[in-house]
């Protein structure tokens, strides 16, 4: 039987496959697993692995295997780090023909190995990005119905207008926007020791509210949390709230709902409500509406957080969270600081 070596990691490849194959043949004629990781100076799991090899694909499995970089492999020039990085700024990877949605650090491996022919690891691609300052996140949905040049034009001439109108008319701009509410949304992360997925403990019933809101750059929120569906009649309904608590002319900005658009509403607002004008977002760009961030808010900590028993408890619980945002007129301005809503903070 071979003798004991001390490190075999130092041995050349080739003496490092015929170890394995002594190794295996002394389990086979034998010895125990951990009787031949003693006598080969190797751990026993690596004596399990060898041994799993040969059951699995035969002796071939024990073969040597090249060491060193892959063929191919390499390092980036600044050139090509350059085009790589203007690539994964500029494009997708289905735009570039590459078998991924998302740029992941094997679609970026992908991307260099198809246009330089270097061979890196996921690992290496990953020190390479956060180099180059890239990070991983969750990507925003944007629909493929939304038309550039109409938010263009939003931003740059319509809601510029709107508010020159305002100002002299002396109104305020409100922003709003409707969501539904379900038992079981959840969000966030919980601590749990690894392997083990925390469990929350809740009913197995569902049950739903919803809601509508409105707010300014100034901070002001009203909202009202209702159990039906959101039809004409309940937002008719909020909208004569608006105007009495208001109590002074004012701008609503909402999406392109049908609610929104329907004949009772226009109706309302010619013949009832003159002190309000309604106007509406360029069609599939929900980004453009900063009560969208109250409404993530609410869904994140009011919502995905809290455990509801049931759906008066669910409503009590987004009904408190929304007048405690009332009285923190700083967090609702604070909306209007994120990026693709800066513009209506003025």
């Amino acid at each position: 039987m071979s003798k004991r070596i001390d490190d075999a990691r130092s041995l050349p490849a080739l003496a490092q496959a015929a170890l394995r194959r002594q190794a295996v043949h002394a389990v086979r004629t034998g010895k125990t697993q951990g009787e031949v990781a003693t006598l080969f100076g190797v751990t026993r799991r690596a004596v399990s692995k060898w041994v799993r090899a040969v059951n699995e694909g035969g002796w071939p499995a024990l073969k040597a295997k090249r060491r060193g970089r892959p063929v191919g492999g390499g390092r980036l020039k600044a050139a090509q780090a350059a085009a790589i990085v203007r690539l994964i700024r500029d494009r997708r990877p289905d735009q570039l023909k590459l078998p991924f949605y998302l740029w992941t650090r094997a679609a970026v491996a992908q991307l260099i190995e198809s246009r330089f022919g270097i061979a890196l690891s996921v690992w290496t691609v990953g020190r390479y990005l956060a180099a180059w300052g890239f990070t991983p996140q969750k990507p925003v949905r944007r629909a493929f119905e939304r038309n550039p040049e109409a938010v263009k034009r939003w931003l740059k001439e319509e809601y510029p207008a709107i508010r020159a109108c305002a100002k002299r008319e002396k109104a305020e701009i409100y922003w709003g926007d409707e969501m539904g509410l379900r038992s079981d949304h959840a969000a966030g992360r919980s601590f749990s020791p690894r392997g083990e997925t925390p469990v929350i403990p809740g009913t197995g019933q569902r049950f739903a509210c919803n809601m509508v809101s409105a707010i300014t750059n100034k901070g002001k929120l009203y909202f009202m949390v209702f159990k039906k569906g959101f039809t004409t009649a309940v937002f008719l309904e909020f909208l004569r709230r608006l105007e009495r608590q208001v109590g002074r002319p004012l701008y609503l900005i909402v999406d392109g709902h049908p609610v929104h658009r329907a004949r009772r509403v226009k109706a309302w607002l010619k013949e009832d409500g003159r002190k309000i004008r309604l106007f509406f977002l360029p069609g599939y760009s929900p980004e453009l509406n900063p009560d969208e961030l109250l409404n993530q808010d609410v869904k994140s900590n009011a919502l995905g957080r809290r455990r509801a028993r049931d759906q008066a408890e669910l409503i009590h619980n987004v009904r408190g969270y929304l007048r405690g945002r009332q009285r923190q007129p700083q967090v609702v301005r604070n909306y209007f600081k994120e990026e693709h809503v800066r513009y209506a903070a003025e």
